[in-house]
């Protein structure tokens, strides 16, 4: 299926499930190696990350917790530029080293926040651990982003827990917007 509508909005492929999986493995043998000996902390930001999260998981060797937090900042296709804490982290993160799980991170808006709490709860570590990441959207540099999977363009995307709004997460593949060709003069 090379594109898919939602709501009247056409979307086309940009990552296929196969290289999805490809990419977690080599994220989660080089979270294996940096977590050696060491009992991290999972935390995904829900609910785009619930489904790379669960794979991740699955590949890491290292014992580990997992937890989640969810927050909202999206209308439609754009960020709000507010975030709203819905509920929040797990409370045993003091001496801890902690990984976010993330599905995109676009302005950092959301990170921020989400990085703040965390270090106020006293971890040893914080890592960010995003499937996708929008370089060129990102208003403000994050320290703490060691682990990506796919660096993208500036675009809308939907598919592996990522939705508009609240369908398509369910798609095996990521999607883009569509482009729409110009008209023929």
């Amino acid at each position: 299926m090379n594109t898919v509508e939602i709501e009247g909005k056409k979307f086309e492929i940009l990552l296929e499930n196969d290289n999805i999986n490809k990419r977690i493995r080599l994220i989660a043998i080089q979270l294996n190696v940096d977590y050696e000996g060491k009992c991290p902390v999972f935390i995904g930001v829900l609910n785009g990350s619930f489904l790379f999260m669960a794979d991740l998981l699955k590949e890491v060797s290292v014992p580990c917790e997992t937890g989640f937090i969810r927050v909202a900042s999206y209308a439609g296709t754009a960020s709000s530029g507010t975030v709203r804490e819905i509920f929040g982290l797990p409370e045993d993160l003091a001496g801890r080293d902690v990984i976010l799980v993330e599905d995109i991170v676009d302005t950092g808006l959301t990170l921020e926040y989400i990085l703040k709490k965390v270090w106020e709860a006293g971890p040893a570590s914080v890592k960010v651990c995003s499937l996708l990441l929008k370089p060129t959207a990102l208003q403000s540099p994050i320290e703490e982003l060691e682990y990506v999977g796919f660096e993208i363009a500036n675009e809308f995307v939907v598919g592996y827990g990522l939705d508009y709004n609240g369908l398509g997460r369910n798609l095996r593949d990521i999607y883009r917007a569509a482009t729409v060709p110009p008209p023929l003069p």
